[in-house]
């Protein structure tokens, strides 16, 4: 069975009870006097894509990724191109105070190969990026998002012919040989004072050759990512979050050992980790969530650990390095 999205004429719901138990008393309190080791001690990279072997064609059967940041990717699969959650602005955030990325992106958006198609998973800030978007849309790329998202695009001077907005479970062909599928999510959107009136969404990116799974942003949601598994899997790649999580609000983020239990129930292939190392977004050290996930993987899960800007064939098998070790 496809769990269905849910939208009650104004905001769009989870398909499982979902709270966060937000005590801001609390809150204030652990921002102000914790001592987790939030951001790093000292500056990250600079780190550097290969720009030039990125301007190469995609060979029709290959798999690679190269992580950017967050959960900006760019993904070469079957011949196509695709960049998820594109966000290069300095702060994940609408004002001047917000949460400060800890490296600079390693891909100047100058620099970026032509895409095939931009992939969101959801309107929050350090997934959707205004300036980011201006600066794809005169490319011509095409834009994937899920409903309700396709407003800010618009807003921003991207052609609506440029626009694709898909509900759970409905599929777009990307040429004559791909295929992009929204797939369930479990958390929440709003941008400013706005909340839950556009859709969230992970994705499921089908080539003649390999499968890629696309998380976004998502709580503990073990009964929809086998729906998803069943229907799409299995994949050759699958991309989860794994930062950010914490009990006030475990519900909408998943942390390592969540992001494990969706991995399996996802149906495996190579992991690759997002959503850690660029901004302090929670309470746990800036490292924790790749320290836990390596430390609770079984030896059967495949783990991609990249540092940003390197790129990997996925086929080459696990990648376990560990880069940010050199910054403790």
């Amino acid at each position: 069975m496809k769990t269905p999205s849910r939208f009650t004429g104004k905001k769009y719901l989870n398909t499982v009870p979902t709270s966060m138990s937000m005590n801001y008393g609390r809150l204030v309190r652990r921002w102000l006097l914790g001592k987790e080791e939030r951001e790093p001690r000292r500056s990250l990279g600079p780190f550097r894509a290969d720009a030039g072997a990125l301007q190469e064609p995609v060979p029709p059967a290959a798999l690679r990724v190269t992580w950017l940041g967050h959960s900006s990717t760019l993904l070469e699969l079957d011949g196509k191109r695709f960049l998820t959650d594109p966000v290069w602005r300095r702060r994940a955030s609408p004002v001047a105070l917000g949460p400060k990325r800890f490296f600079a992106p390693p891909l100047p958006l100058a620099e970026l190969p032509e895409l095939d198609g931009v992939i969101l998973s959801h309107d929050h800030y350090d997934h959707l990026d205004k300036d980011a978007i201006r600066a794809l849309a005169p490319t011509g790329v095409n834009f994937y998002c899920p409903l309700g998202v396709g407003a800010h695009l618009r807003r921003w001077g991207v052609p609506a012919a440029q626009i694709t907005e898909l509900d759970w479970w409905q599929e777009v062909k990307v040429g004559e040989t791909h295929t992009l599928a929204a797939t369930p999510a479990r958390h929440f959107t709003g941008r400013r004072l706005t909340r839950d009136n556009t859709l969230w969404a992970s994705w499921c990116l089908l080539g003649p050759t390999h499968r890629a799974f696309f998380g976004g942003d998502s709580g503990p949601y073990e009964s929809g990512f086998r729906e998803i598994g069943a229907a799409y899997g299995p994949f050759d790649l699958v991309m989860l979050e794994i930062g950010a999580a914490d009990e006030q609000w475990a519900d909408i983020h998943m942390g390592p050992d969540e992001a494990l239990v969706a991995y399996r129930a996802l149906g495996g292939g190579a992991l690759l980790p997002l959503h850690w190392a660029t901004f302090n977004l929670a309470f746990h050290s800036w490292h924790q969530p790749a320290d836990r996930l390596v430390a609770a993987a079984s030896p059967a899960v495949k783990l991609l650990l990249p540092a940003p800007g390197q790129r990997v064939d996925v086929a080459a098998g696990p990648l376990p390095g560990q880069w940010w070790q050199a910054y403790l």
